[in-house]
């Protein structure tokens, strides 16, 4: 691996820590559970390797890399093109155990349960100025209310509140041929994992978000609720959540012709809101109700707690916000206070799109290489996200962390808990909803915890030449 990282001597403790991360994890071993192997030539390894420095090496592309002289990997682009275009390799799977694995190292510092939780959201992943692109589909944009070309890349991940895991993901064409400028190649081998991948870009997202959650060993994940936003918090698939998967619902949910049944009543989200007895005066949480959603497949009904919120960025529209609870017996400040970490995801995209060259890299016509481009910056993601967590949390140390502890006065417990109160009523106050600038602003105190040496290697990324052209 020597003659794939560079030999600078100010970078040297970049590069050993991704030295240290691919030996950690077992990533070779991965690849190949994964079938993302060869019979012969260059090793996987080594050219997931070069494909995850490719963007920090001072802007230099693939091409430019692979005939550099000092850092010549030992093989040509055509190696990491036929690489990147191959079906049967499964990456999702390879995702999934190297999250999987990150994970297991960082369940011991989470002491409650409740602290972790998946998360599940999209983001458009453009390609405005492609014209042949497998599957390519005009995609509504709910950032910029436009439509774009390109795809939805559907993101189901883990959080324990201090860092964000991805777990699996999806690019999603549309279901709708007419919206579908290119369709999938048909001389691919129905038999391989990349032609199930295709099928699965045809359906709805509230489908394939069902197929990213049985992919998932929940049972080893430690979750216990779900968060996403209004986009995937309909009664439907909130029922099939909670009936087929041990999991909780905590969402966003808009005023729609949706119907929810309080008091013997059926109601839509305006109208329970102009029902329910409203809290005067400055309080964040306006009102709440125990509702039913309905009866799942199963004949049992299912009963949600929805609490409305003050909106301080109605901008003269209406003034409160809903939050949906499958769990009726959580506090209202909990249910607040966990949906608050889906922002978690928003920080992830921005991080990957703004220093992973997330999109920047790729340019290829097959489905296939932007699947295993977005693996490889989503494998950067969790490098720099594990390395921010063993820089920030003095946990990670192990023993020595516990043994220092017990030398320190503790706070009492009456008087932590109205530190943390009073903490949360602050943030509830000022920031319920971040703009766009808040999340720019979460993003860089998120670089600040990185190690120096890492944060120059940030800085100084810029974005670079596609490495696959195919």
């Amino acid at each position: 691996m020597a003659n794939i990282l560079p030999n600078n001597s100010e970078k040297n403790e970049f590069y050993s820590s991704i030295d240290h991360f691919i030996k950690q994890f077992t990533v070779g071993t991965l690849l190949n559970r994964s079938n993302i192997k060869k019979e012969e030539g260059v090793s996987v390894t080594a050219i997931v390797t070069f494909l995850f420095t490719v963007a920090f090496h001072g802007g230099k592309s693939m091409n430019q890399l692979v005939n550099d002289s000092e850092r010549q990997p030992g093989f040509g682009k055509d190696t990491v093109n036929r690489f990147l275009k191959n079906e049967r390799f499964n990456w999702r799977t390879f995702l999934l155990l190297l999250s999987e694995k990150v994970i297991a190292t960082l369940i011991p510092y989470v002491q409650e349960d409740n602290e972790r939780v998946l998360i599940l959201d999209d983001s458009m992943f453009s390609r405005n100025r492609s014209k042949k692109v497998e599957l390519l589909a005009k995609n509504y944009d709910h950032a910029s209310g436009k439509y774009m070309k390109g795809f939805r890349m559907l993101t189901l991940g883990w959080s324990d509140g201090l860092t964000f895991i991805p777990l699996a993901k999806s690019f999603l064409s549309s279901k709708k041929k007419a919206n579908r400028l290119s369709e999938a190649d048909e001389r691919v081998d129905k038999r391989t994992v990349g032609y199930k991948r295709r099928q699965e870009a045809q359906k709805k997202a509230t489908e394939t978000m069902f197929d990213l959650l049985n992919a998932l060993p929940l049972n080893r994940l430690k979750a216990s609720t779900i968060l996403f936003d209004s986009w995937f918090g309909h009664a439907a698939v909130i029922k099939q959540v909670v009936t087929d998967y041990p999991l909780q619902v905590i969402c966003m949910i808009k005023p729609m012709r949706a119907t929810y049944g309080y008091q013997g009543q059926r109601y839509t989200l305006k109208e329970l809101y102009a029902h329910l007895k409203k809290k005067r005066g400055r309080a964040i949480i306006k009102a709440e109700a125990i509702v039913s959603l309905g009866l799942n497949d199963k004949g049992d009904e299912i009963h949600a707690k929805i609490i409305f919120v003050k909106n301080r960025n109605s901008k003269g529209k209406r003034n409160w916000l809903a939050l949906l609870s499958t769990d009726t017996e959580l506090e209202n400040e909990e249910i607040i206070r966990l949906y608050g970490k889906r922002w978690d995801i928003e920080t992830f995209f921005k991080y990957c799109k703004s220093y992973l060259q997330l999109g920047k890299e790729v340019y290829g016509r097959k489905y296939d290489i932007m699947i295993a481009h977005t693996t490889i910056v989503f494998m950067r993601y969790i490098f720099f996200a594990l390395a921010s967590r063993n820089e920030q949390d003095p946990r990670t140390i192990g023993d020595l962390f516990y043994m220092e502890c017990d030398e320190l006065e503790n706070i009492r417990f009456t008087k932590s808990l109205s530190l943390l109160l009073h903490a949360l009523k602050e943030l509830l106050e000022g920031e319920f909803v971040l703009s766009e600038q808040q999340v720019t602003k979460v993003l860089d105190q998120l670089i600040e915890t990185l190690p120096t040496s890492f944060k120059e290697i940030l800085s100084g990324n810029q974005p670079n030449q596609a490495y696959s052209t195919v």
